[in-house]
């Protein structure tokens, strides 16, 4: 499997990078890839109970979330600030999303699949997942490579980008990674959100990363899935 030196995971909610691929980052920064998290909103819709307060679950996620990765050994997590629930891609989403993309300038860039509109019959995909992953494709193309995009971004020393890799996590996959040896970390940083019970989501995630294992026909014991590009040939 290619080996990345560097990876940027862009998400709408905190927790939402360390479900989809933690695993993955675990297995990556022990192999020494420089990995970082962008969380789109504020993850402030994150409590269904009566007098929960947005501001106040905005202050708690982000702790957790920045908990979480230093479990998986992220180098660092930027939030922009967009509002749960209610993300949506415009010319501004659009422009912080490509200023991080330019800033980090990944090897790879990891996102939700936009097209991904449920879960077997389990799940419905959250709005702010879909807008997340389009925002993805749309600094991979046109925004993060062209000159034109944004030309304020230059004045800030953002010089333009092209993603090499795009990995983004699908059921439509061509790309399994072996978690075996890093599914406990995994588990661990989802424990940190413990505003979400995320923890009493274990059975499930394991149960999840068997199923991608066996797809996968490798004989891998756990597995995450991506569906991945390769936009840039190699450098000499």
């Amino acid at each position: 499997m290619q080996a990345f030196r560097s990876a940027l995971v862009l998400v709408a909610h905190p927790d939402d990078a360390d479900f989809m691929c933690g695993g993955t980052v675990a297995r990556w920064t022990a192999e020494g890839c420089n990995a970082h998290y962008v969380v789109v909103t504020d993850g402030s819709a994150g409590s269904n109970e009566p007098g929960a307060v947005r501001a106040e679950m905005r202050v708690i996620r982000e702790r957790e979330q920045r908990a979480a990765a230093e479990v998986l050994g992220v180098k660092s997590v930027t939030f922009l600030g967009e509002l749960d629930g209610m993300l949506e891609v415009n010319l501004d989403t659009r422009r912080k999303v490509c200023a991080q993309v330019r800033r980090l300038r990944p090897d790879v860039l990891v996102a939700p699949d936009p097209s991904q509109l449920w879960l077997a019959d389990r799940y419905v995909n959250h709005w702010d997942h879909k807008q997340a992953g389009t925002l993805a494709l749309t600094a991979v193309m046109p925004d993060a490579p062209s000159r034109p995009m944004f030309p304020e971004l230059l004045d800030e020393g953002l010089q333009p980008f092209e993603v090499p890799n795009l990995w983004l996590s699908s059921n439509v996959a061509d790309t399994y990674v072996d978690i075996s040896a890093t599914i406990d970390t995994k588990l661990l940083a989802l424990a940190e959100h413990r505003s979400q019970e995320a923890e009493a989501a274990a059975p499930w995630v394991r149960e999840r990363a068997e199923a991608l294992a066996a797809q996968s026909g490798h004989g891998y014991a756990y597995a995450e899935a991506f569906k991945t590009f390769k936009l840039k040939d190699d450098e000499e």
